[in-house]
């Protein structure tokens, strides 16, 4: 992708499935890739996989404090931001009925206000600095209905207007868009499901097959490069198809 060379780009929820493929994508665009995560111990795993990594940061990114400190310390190691990957999240799968309260806040907080947290931070450094680019992570349950995840839903829905909101905001310093996944085959999906439920829901794509956390990455490079320079406030769907047609659409 033209223009990622050099950039210095922050990763959250780095440390596994989408944040991972992301972090590598980036890396092998030549970007200086940071990576935030509140799993210390996967953070490790993953400076062993990139040695030649940007720096790593732990933090919880439901916490303004741990989230403002994170910040302190990027500055101190890059000195500024030009790419937000605002990808960390939660999944929790229940019938509405049985959602507990503090379930409902768990989902909330990491997918919605830790990515508002972020971005502001982030937002902040790039009006001052000239620019930069902030992709948050939505998800076709923010476009459509789906049972059993009532508050996931719920949360990215609310990351999609907020990504809207920013967009109009923060314009034309930085662009703000969504990248909105359906099915993409992570551990977190991977730890929901059996095999024979991916097997089957694959059968019912048009493409046939589940998403990976590669196909992800390369959105989020092609949407941080300057072939992406017009965009913004947009939600971009890759879903192999899957809300092309609604229910009509499945075999």
């Amino acid at each position: 992708m033209r223009g990622l060379n050099g950039k210095r780009v922050l990763i959250t929820g780095g440390a596994g499935g989408i944040g991972t493929a992301t972090a590598v994508r980036f890396r092998d665009e030549g970007a200086q890739v940071f990576v935030l995560d509140r799993d210390a111990m996967a953070m490790e795993r993953l400076a062993a996989q990139m040695p030649e990594g940007g720096g790593s940061l732990v933090a919880d990114v439901t916490d303004p404090e741990q989230v403002a400190r994170a910040f302190a310390e990027l500055d101190a190691m890059a000195g500024g931001l030009d790419v937000l990957i605002n990808n960390a999240g939660i999944s929790l799968r229940h019938g509405f009925l049985d959602i507990e309260p503090q379930d409902w806040r768990a989902v909330i907080d990491v997918n919605l206000t830790g990515v508002f947290l972020v971005a502001q931070q982030a937002a902040r450094r790039m009006m001052a600095g000239g620019g930069g680019v902030i992709l948050n992570m939505g998800s076709t349950n923010g476009l459509m209905g789906y049972p059993y995840y009532a508050d996931y839903n719920a949360s990215k829905a609310g990351v999609i207007e907020l990504t809207r909101s920013m967009a109009l905001e923060l314009a034309p310093d930085v662009r703000v868009n969504a990248v909105c996944p359906g099915w993409i085959l992570t551990p977190m999906q991977r730890a929901e499901y059996t095999p024979e439920m991916q097997r089957a829901f694959a059968e019912k794509l048009p493409l046939n097959r589940l998403g990976t956390p590669e196909d992800v990455a390369a959105l989020f490079a092609f949407l941080a490069s300057e072939d992406a320079t017009f965009i913004t406030g947009q939600c971009f769907v890759i879903d192999g198809g899957e809300i092309a047609g609604g229910l009509a659409s499945q075999r």
